[in-house]
């Protein structure tokens, strides 16, 4: 289509322009933000030849042909994806490096020898900088062991220049980050500055004679054997040793003196033809996100809200997609026994597309601390600070200790009802429930008048201790809430008052969704009856008469929720039944004439022209439904960012959902009414 062939020339062009800019010492945009152009282009384009081709460097220096091709790896952004790489290469052994996030050099040796030292270029031709090379730490001009011999190699060593982060801010501070520092000093003419940078190693290969090792490890001791400085070694033993050496590593990471940016995962076996390729398939970089983090939970708060008692875990600061996050519900007493959490556990915190933050994992303490030991030390400057030093990033962690749950309604004192997906209060005449379910009728039913500051004035003195309490306010009961006592003694009449009874007279309507909606049933909202009615539950008589085995059948329900949904119906049939009977509160059945009857929206994003409140209320007012997730039976997700690679987004295409824009919407709309 056309709008994507758009897309794929602007992404083109924008990832060009930001590999010129990196590979030329002065990147415009994280790496991040860099991946997620290039696996979009990946997504929309798999053949695209770009994805095929590094950068290059600038016209300064004389082009040189690498000894070894410097392509670009395959990328795994989470657990998820490296899974999927792994179905795929399943290996005995996972040899795991540091992702060093510098800038790629390889060193060219004959008869142990430097001849020249070159940069990445475009992947086959890079810079000759030897002059500036010689300068910096960890670079050899000869390849010597400890006791002075020198090692007759003829062929290239690569590794990665960096800039620690001492030397960063004492110096550079100046600069956006040590990568783009490290790329500007490396390629200065009169080479200035180069001293300031280092090099880690590892890899290598010889172009004459035999390789001097025999897999994958004994590269990296080789290198040390010759004083070189290498990234450290985690040798893992399956997908998920790997994943959770990943996670001890993202949490100890901020604490080491240069920057890495994921881990390099590759087999033991060196396959020489795999690494020839442009992008290397038996080896992938599992990258660090933005979006997860590790970090220490410090305490957990219990929330309420009506009947139920959330846990809340408080964590040591994160930066998540740029915010810093420090808090993130635990759902249920459940999800905490099934995490293993606990006060000290370190966990791991993800924001993936979504606003609010969740704890996907615990890693444990032990466990971290014995990842951390990895089995290469570094030879040469211990920048790494080796086993001992990453081994010392876990000294001092936080002792464990049980999450205290609350046992009694801090409102009531009734004991609190443990189901394990719930916490809550039995009580149904609990005050601190009764209120809640009387601001959540006003709030569904729309009553803007009856504000929550005169609600609670109102609950407290006794006139609303129930939904129907509503109803049975007049101006002679609300009028000294509006007014004070000398207006009283006057007989004054109160506009205010007026006006909420009014408001309140003018919401005794209501569909069956709003009605189930308005009685604060734990976890059950409008979107939620509507799949009951959908599914043919579409009076208050079948609702009422619903199992727990019907409600779990119905798409979209599942045993915990029906459960949920049956006790709450039953818990407040009296008073539902009372406020039909009675006429207090009528319900009306949807007009089927209305233009989006049986269309459902989901909207994502900011719009323009209205508020997102209002466009759903729009919707609901012409006989549609609002759903906030994208399932299967959506009719259209809304949304001004239709390019975005969002959760809701990605989810939409794949399923085939239509995708419009405001405007779309809008016409829609138009065009129905």
């Amino acid at each position: 289509m056309a709008g994507d062939g758009n897309r794929i020339r602007e992404l083109e062009n924008l990832i060009v322009r930001y590999q010129k800019s990196y590979y030329n010492g002065e990147g415009e945009v994280s790496d991040a933000e860099f991946d997620r152009l290039w696996d979009e282009l990946r997504e929309r384009d798999p053949s695209n030849p770009l994805l095929h081709r590094v950068g290059a460097d600038s016209g300064n220096f004389a082009k040189v042909a690498h000894v070894m091709p410097m392509g670009s790896q395959d990328k795994a952004a989470s657990p998820e994806e490296f899974r999927a790489w792994a179905a795929k290469h399943a290996y005995d052994e996972y040899l795991v490096e540091f992702k060093l996030d510098g800038a790629s050099l390889e060193l060219q040796y004959e008869s142990g020898r430097l001849l020249r030292a070159v940069t990445r270029g475009d992947g086959s031709v890079g810079d000759d900088i030897t002059a500036n090379a010689v300068r910096m730490q960890g670079v050899r001009q000869e390849l010597r062991l400890q006791d002075g011999s020198l090692v007759s190699f003829t062929g290239g060593i690569r590794g990665e220049v960096i800039m620690t982060h001492a030397v960063h801010k004492k110096y550079f501070s100046d600069k956006a980050n040590c990568r783009n520092a490290a790329n500007g000093l490396m390629k200065r003419k009169d080479g200035s500055g180069s001293e300031h940078l280092s090099l880690i190693t590892y890899d290598v290969w010889a172009t004459a004679g035999e390789q001097p090792y025999a897999d994958e490890e004994g590269k990296l001791e080789w290198l040390k054997s010759l004083g070189f400085t290498t990234a450290p070694l985690k040798i893992c033993h399956s997908p998920d040793d790997v994943i959770d050496y990943r996670a001890s590593v993202m949490e100890s990471r901020a604490k080491l003196d240069y920057d890495i940016d994921g881990l390099v995962v590759k087999e033991r076996a060196v396959n020489h033809e795999d690494a020839m390729r442009d992008r290397p398939d038996r080896q992938v970089a599992f990258k660090f996100s933005l979006e997860e983090a590790v970090t220490v939970v410090r305490q957990v708060e219990w929330g309420e809200s009506g009947a139920t008692y959330t846990p809340v875990a408080v964590f040591d600061p994160v930066e998540l997609n740029g915010t810093t996050v420090q808090r993130a519900s635990v759902v249920n007493p459940n999800t905490i026994r099934s995490l293993g959490l606990k006060i000290g556990s370190h966990v791991v915190v993800v924001k993936r597309g979504e606003i609010i933050p969740k704890i996907e994992g615990v890693v444990h303490p032990a466990s971290a601390a014995a990842e951390a030991g990895v089995s290469a030390g570094t030879g040469g400057k211990d920048l790494a600070g080796g086993s001992d030093g990453q081994l010392a990033l876990f000294q001092g962690l936080p002792e464990e200790r049980e999450i205290e749950f609350p046992t009694t309604c801090s409102s009531c004192g009734s004991p609190l009802v443990d189901e394990g997906t719930r916490l809550f209060c039995p009580n149904k005449a609990c005050p601190k429930r009764v209120l809640h379910q009387v601001m959540k009728w006003v709030a569904v039913l729309d009553i803007r008048d009856l504000g929550e500051k005169l609600v609670r004035a109102l609950f407290k003195d006794g006139l609303v201790r129930s939904i129907s309490d509503i109803y049975s306010l007049d101006e002679e009961k609300l009028t000294p809430y509006f007014l004070g006592e000398e207006s009283l003694s006057k007989e004054k009449q109160s506009l205010g008052a007026r006006k909420v009874v009014q408001s309140i007279q003018g919401h005794r309507r209501a569909s069956l969704e709003k009605f189930i909606a308005g009685f604060d049933i734990d976890g059950i909202g409008e979107v939620v009856v509507e799949k009951l009615t959908a599914a043919g539950y579409d009076s208050l008589e079948k609702i009422l008469a619903l199992t727990q085995e019907q409600a779990a059948s119905v798409y979209g329900f599942a045993d915990i929720m029906a459960k949920t949904f049956v006790d709450g119906i039953a818990e407040n049939r009296g008073e539902m039944e009372a406020l039909v009977r009675d006429g207090t509160v009528s319900l009306v059945a949807k007009d089927s004439s209305l233009p989006l009857v049986g269309k459902s929206f989901c909207f994502t994003g900011e719009l323009v022209s209205m508020k997102r409140a209002d466009a759903q209320k729009l919707v609901q007012e012409m006989g549609g439904s609002v759903k906030s997730s994208v399932t299967k039976d959506l009719s259209f997700l809304v949304t001004n960012d239709s390019s975005s690679g969002s959760a809701k987004n990605k989810k939409a295409a794949s399923l085939g959902i239509p995708i419009i824009g405001e405007e779309a919407f809008l016409a829609m709309v138009r065009q129905e009414a």
